[in-house]
Parts: structure tokens; C-alpha cells; sequence
């Protein structure tokens, strides 16, 4: 099998999680100062949070309940090449970002969770798309494993924004479909 003699570009998860364990590390000692860089919904001068929001968190609960599942689904997504994995991680924080800086409820937006639920978005359908049984079993593997997110994209409870759940699958499905005939 072609798939299993090239290995997912290991190193570049590693960089991305030690960024993300890093700025974590700078909010907790700085008594997440930095949590001043989260998108703002309609508020213009965080417009250009949307691409620092996905990298602070309000707690490490919250911190490590995404972490984890990002490592997950981006060494799944860096099965399909590097390239797609960094184009399909850029438009996620862009067009979630911006759809939650639209259409969000007022309040602070923050945390990976819309990039997570853009990377689930994305492994449900490319896999199918592709019409390669491997990554279809990414698929199959990702709606098993990792179904129970969907009701993420409910507005459950007040302080979690569903909004960036809903966007970020919402922009994964399309990004799959978008991309279903690059390889």
C-alpha cells in the first residue's frame, strides 16, 4: 500500500502542538492576558483576531479538551499531504473566524474548538469523496470515534460558542467538496 510507506509529516504536528502548549503556558502565566486577542463579533478592531482567537483558550480545561482532539484530527488531516493539511488549517481559521466575527453572539470568542470541528467536518466527507477505501476509512473511523461532536453545534450552554462549532464544520464539509478532485 502506496499510503503506508509515506508517514504523515510527523514533525509539523509536533511544531503546531508545542505553539499551541506554548502560548498556553504565556496565558496561564500572564493570567491570560492574551485572551484580549479573541474575536469580538461585530466589533471592527477584532477583525484581525480571527487568527489569533484559535490559539488562546479561556481555562486549561478548555485548553486540553481541544488539544487533543487537535492532535488527533490533524494527524488524521496530514494523511491526505502537507500542503492540504496547512491550506485546510488557514481557510478554517479565516472563514470560521470571519463567520463567527458576523454572525456570533456578543461576547469573546476563543479556542481551537472551530478548527477542530473544521478538521471533523473535513474527515467525514474527504474520505468519501476521494473514492480511495483508505481514507474512507478515516471517515468511517472519524463519524465512530468522533460522531458525538455534532451536538456541538447546538446552543446548548451559554459560555461555549456553538457558533464556532457550527461554522467550523460548516466550513469543513465545504472545503472537503471544494477540494474533492485535488489530490
Amino acid at each position: 500500500m502506496k499510503l503506508l510507506k509515506t508517514r504523515p509529516d510527523w514533525h509539523y504536528l509536533v511544531l503546531v502542538s508545542a505553539i499551541l502548549f506554548v502560548i498556553e503556558i504565556i496565558n496561564v502565566l500572564s493570567g491570560r492576558w492574551l485572551n484580549q486577542f479573541s474575536i469580538v463579533p461585530r466589533d471592527i478592531s477584532t477583525l484581525p483576531y480571527i487568527m489569533t482567537a484559535p490559539w488562546l483558550h479561556i481555562s486549561i480545561a478548555h485548553f486540553w479538551s481541544n488539544f487533543l482532539t487537535f492532535v488527533i484530527l490533524s494527524f488524521l488531516l496530514l494523511v491526505f499531504g502537507l500542503k492540504r493539511y496547512a491550506l485546510v488549517s488557514l481557510l478554517l481559521m479565516l472563514s470560521t473566524g470571519l463567520f463567527v466575527w458576523i454572525f456570533g453572539r456578543d461576547g469573546q470568542h476563543l479556542g481551537a474548538s472551530g478548527v477542530v470541528y473544521g478538521y471533523f467536518g473535513y474527515l467525514v466527507l474527504a474520505g468519501w469523496l476521494s473514492k480511495r477505501v483508505w481514507l474512507a476509512l478515516i471517515s468511517v473511523g472519524v463519524v465512530f470515534f468522533y460522531g458525538g461532536l455534532i451536538w456541538g453545534v447546538l446552543p446548548t450552554q451559554s459560555y461555549i460558542s456553538w457558533e464556532s462549532h457550527l461554522f467550523g464544520f460548516v466550513s469543513g464539509l465545504f472545503l472537503a467538496y471544494q477540494f474533492r478532485q485535488s489530490k
